[in-house]
This record gives C-alpha cells, sequence and structure tokens, in this order.
C-alpha cells in the first residue's frame, strides 16, 4: 500500500484482512485532513484535562458553570428533531464491532446497536481495520460469518447502527500523519463517515454515533466542528451526522445542557454510562478520602451521587427534547444455572423499571437474552409511543452537592471485595492483551470501564491505607497476596492466557505512586507483543 499513500502518510504495520478496502488512499486523506486541521485543539484539550485534574488534586470541587448559566437558564432552544429510524430507542444493545456479534446484535430484535470501537473492542490493527469492513458490509446488508458450525445472515429488519468511535485521550499509532500517531477518534469516525455515510442516507438511515468520556462542553464543541468539516467535505446535508453523547464523566455531569448546546443540530441524546461514571468520580478525585467508595457491588445506581446524575440526566435530556438513555445491564443469562439467571433477571427488570420510572426513554443490554426483558419494561410504560420526552421532569432538582454525594449507606470494605477487584481486573486485562475487549466473567460483560473500576479502587484502597472489614489494612503486601493466589487459581484454570503481561500492568496500576489516568493508555503498548 505504501507507494499509494496520501502524502505525510504512513501506515506502520503490516497488512491486514479488508486493509485494501478500508484504508483506501482517498480515505486515509479524508482523516489525515481532519487530523490537520483539529488535533492541535484536541491536544490543548486533553492539556485542559490535566490542568482541571490539577485543582482537584489541590482540594477543589466542580460546580455548574457560571459563564454557561445563560444556556442553562435560556428554556427557549432544542436539539434538532431525532431522525425516524433513531426515535424509538426503547431497547439498545451494545457489543465490539466484530462481525459475528454485530449480526447476533443486529438481528436481537433491540431498536438500536452501538458497535463499538471503544471499552469493547481490544485495538489491535486487525480489529480495527475488521471492524471498519464489518461496518460498511452491515450498512450494506452484505455482512456474515461463518463458524464451524453455523452461517450467520442478517434478518430482513435489523436494529439501526450507531457506532462508537474511541475517546478524545487516546491515538492510533498504526498511522502516522506528518510523523505523529493520528488521534483515534478521528480515525474511528472519519474512516466510518467516509465509507458509509452516502450510503447510509440513500438508505433512509445516517451516520450514527455515540461519543465516549467528553469531560466538557469545549469538547463536545470540538465534536460539532469535526461533524461539520466532515460533511462539507463529503457534500452531504448539515446535520445529517447524528451524536448520543455518553455522560460517563463527572465533570459533564455538571454541563449536560452545555454539552447538547454545542452539539444541537447534531445532537441526538445523552446516557448514562454508569460504569465509566463510577470510575470517573474515583479518579477525579482519587485524593480524597471522603469520597473512597465501597465493594463495587454496593455501588448501584440507587446511592446518591448516582441517583442525582441519573434525574439530572433525563430533566436535562427532556427539557432540550433529546432522548434520554439509560445504562448498561452487564449480566449474561447462563442456562446451565436456572436459578442464578432468574435472579439475576429480576435485578434486571428492577434497574430497568427504576429508569422506565424516571422517564428514561430507552437502556442499554449487553447480550441478546436480555432484550425481551428490557423491552417488555419499557413497552408496559411507552405503549406505542416512541419515548417519553415529552414527560419533563420539572419535580427534580439537583445541587452541585448531591452530584458529589459519594456515601454508600451500609457500605462495606472487604477482603472479597479485594480479591473480586484482583480477579476481575487480572482476567480482563489478559483477555484485552489477547485482542477481546468483551469478557465474560462471572456472568457479566466486563469491559474496560468495569476494568477500570477494579484496578482504581485498589490503589484507592492502598494509597489511602482503609481498613477493611475483617481488621486488616490495604496495603501492598495484602494486594500482592491475593495477586499471588488469584494468579495461581487463573493459570490453573486458562494457561495460555497472558497471566505474566496482565499481573505485571496491574501491579503498575495498582501500586504506582500517582493514579494512571486510563489503563489503556498504559497497556496499548503491550497489545501487539
Amino acid at each position: 500500500m505504501t507507494p499509494d499513500l496520501p502524502p505525510g502518510i504512513q501506515v506502520t504495520e503490516a497488512s491486514v484482512a479488508h486493509a485494501g478496502e478500508v484504508l483506501t488512499p482517498d480515505a486515509l486523506a479524508f482523516v489525515a485532513d481532519l487530523h490537520r486541521s483539529l488535533d492541535p485543539r484536541r491536544r490543548d484539550l486533553l492539556g485542559a484535562r490535566t490542568e482541571r485534574q490539577a485543582e482537584f488534586d489541590a482540594g477543589k470541587l466542580p460546580g455548574f458553570l457560571p459563564e454557561t448559566a445563560h444556556v442553562r437558564d435560556d428554556p427557549g432552544w432544542r436539539v434538532a428533531a431525532a431522525p425516524a429510524d433513531l426515535d424509538d430507542r426503547r431497547v439498545e444493545i451494545t457489543g465490539p464491532a466484530e462481525p459475528k456479534m454485530m449480526i447476533n446484535a443486529l438481528n436481537s430484535g433491540a431498536r438500536v446497536f452501538m458497535a463499538d470501537f471503544e471499552d469493547a473492542l481490544a485495538p489491535t490493527w486487525e480489529n480495527v481495520v475488521t471492524g471498519q469492513w464489518a461496518v460498511s458490509e452491515a450498512v450494506r446488508r452484505r455482512l456474515t460469518f461463518q463458524s464451524d458450525e453455523k452461517a450467520y445472515t442478517l434478518q430482513p429488519t435489523t436494529a439501526t447502527l450507531v457506532i462508537r468511535p474511541r475517546g478524545w485521550h487516546l491515538d492510533e499509532t498504526h498511522v502516522l500523519v506528518d510523523g505523529s500517531p493520528i488521534s483515534a477518534s478521528l480515525f474511528d469516525f472519519g474512516l466510518a463517515v467516509f465509507h458509509n455515510a452516502r450510503e447510509q442516507l440513500d438508505r433512509g438511515s445516517g451516520p450514527y454515533f455515540y461519543l465516549p468520556k467528553l469531560e466538557s462542553h469545549l469538547e463536545a464543541r470540538l465534536w460539532s466542528d469535526v461533524f461539520i468539516a466532515a460533511q462539507e467535505a463529503l457534500g452531504i446535508p448539515r446535520g445529517s451526522v447524528r451524536a448520543t453523547v455518553l455522560i460517563e464523566t463527572i465533570l459533564a455531569a455538571f454541563e449536560m445542557d452545555e454539552i447538547l448546546w454545542e452539539l444541537r443540530e447534531h445532537a441526538a441524546g445523552l446516557n448514562a454510562g454508569r460504569w465509566d461514571y463510577i470510575f470517573s468520580l474515583i479518579k477525579k478525585f482519587h485524593t480524597r478520602a471522603d469520597m473512597i467508595l465501597p465493594d463495587r457491588a454496593q455501588v448501584t445506581m440507587a446511592v446518591p451521587f448516582m441517583r442525582a446524575y441519573q434525574q439530572l440526566l433525563v430533566r436535562t435530556c427532556h427539557a432540550r427534547g433529546a432522548h434520554a438513555i439509560g445504562g448498561m445491564s452487564a449480566f449474561i443469562p447462563n442456562r446451565r444455572e436456572p436459578e442464578v439467571t432468574e435472579n439475576a433477571l429480576a435485578r434486571v427488570r428492577e434497574d430497568k423499571q427504576r429508569e422506565a420510572g424516571d422517564g428514561s426513554d430507552g437502556t442499554w443490554v449487553a447480550h441478546p437474552d436480555l432484550v425481551p426483558v428490557a423491552a417488555e419494561v419499557f413497552d408496559q410504560v411507552l405503549g406505542d409511543r416512541p419515548n417519553q420526552k415529552d414527560r419533563l421532569r420539572d419535580d427534580v432538582r439537583v445541587s452541585p452537592g448531591e452530584l458529589l454525594d459519594a456515601r454508600v449507606e451500609g457500605g462495606r470494605l472487604t477482603e472479597s471485595g479485594v480479591a473480586t477487584n484482583v480477579s476481575v481486573a487480572l482476567q480482563y486485562l489478559a483477555s484485552w492483551l489477547g485482542g477481546n475487549g468483551a469478557a465474560a466473567i462471572n456472568n457479566l460483560m466486563e469491559d474496560a470501564a468495569t476494568a477500570e473500576i477494579s484496578r482504581s479502587q485498589l490503589w484507592q484502597w492502598r494509597v489511602h491505607g482503609v481498613t477493611l472489614d475483617e481488621g486488616r489494612p490495604m496495603t501492598d503486601e495484602l494486594y500482592a497476596g491475593v495477586r499471588d493466589a488469584e494468579l495461581d487459581r487463573l493459570r490453573a484454570l486458562a494457561p495460555d492466557y497472558r497471566w505474566t503481561d496482565a499481573a505485571a500492568l496491574l501491579d503498575d496500576l495498582v501500586l504506582r505512586d500517582e493514579f494512571a489516568e486510563f489503563l489503556t493508555l498504559a497497556a496499548y503498548p503491550m497489545l501487539d507483543r
């Protein structure tokens, strides 16, 4: 491919399957143009994240921005009306942009499928390129997959396709523009929109996206400018691109109105990204002893800071005519353990009833078997209506203190919680390093966000020297003993996994003095080894 590449572009990895179809000269020139014009702002915004983190480390707490009060206080503006195939979103299923997963998800009966290039996809070069090819094939309804036992094809009616590119903090090191790695966000978005936007519009749909890990309305403004530049370059109508923003950072929760305002001609709604949101609270306030969370299983959507954020999200979205989408149910039904499955389904149903009762217009699941459960709950609330955006929730009033209320009534920090965090983190990191970013662990679909909670809690508890319920302090030695025992157990179960690399990576994340911003930044250089 090298002789045909546009000037200033290098592909550093050997060619993989479908590279010729995905990495065409015109497509690479398109993403390079986006990168050259917009990446300097991305880097400035990442620098602003670092500066703001230093303020939090020094004791400052976030609040609603006084300089954008006029946006929040103006009752007159609304986001653009939803496209027809993105108006009923009562059940959305998510999963990595992999051919078999995509076919099963598109056929699942869910209204929307989010094909993920971020937390659920380990970004090996092969995975990234194959994922882009699979998206293009799915848009054109040609996607198939053949296993040893079965042929997978798309049904006549499928879910509406939405793509999640990687976050602003990530680079794609396999493509260099003028000697530097390209922004992974611009690469993932750019290839998807270049190859598919016009085809999607011709088929009565459009280029729809989920935006991850935003921390401010200025980051949303950058995405808006990306969309405008891409639409102009491709000659498609302005407003064709639609984006749902994952509110999965504590800082974005204070700027939900402003984020919708910045994206208003492209906005499709907000989503309560619960797992990353928990991780974000730990990360942003890791120096504070009053923000220490108990065992992960006890941090539910019913605890104060999670409850406040979910309700504020619904109020904000409906005031602006946007969809409010609930969070992920990560449970995976186990047909060999019907009693376990029955109990878990009851908890899933309760969670979805809470979301629908709060006014959410839809929700997320991670497994096709959960689609009927979630659909039943939302069908009872919505009936024939596509959403409940007319329910304005003017009764909701949320203060900064409520968004930051990390108390968990009866919360406990236990040795069992330490062991669970160590086990989940080791298993997920080994899976991710092996190229699988969506790992089934203990009947849950774990992705990078849940692994982030596990490793960040271990760091937080160790650094603050918390005393566990059993009476022992959380120390380096206690962590090491639990890690070694768990490694022995896991090696016996799956000797071919990259346990040594996973353990070394987890040790670095847990035992370093400074809190690591994202585990994927530390793990990415190890991915292709």
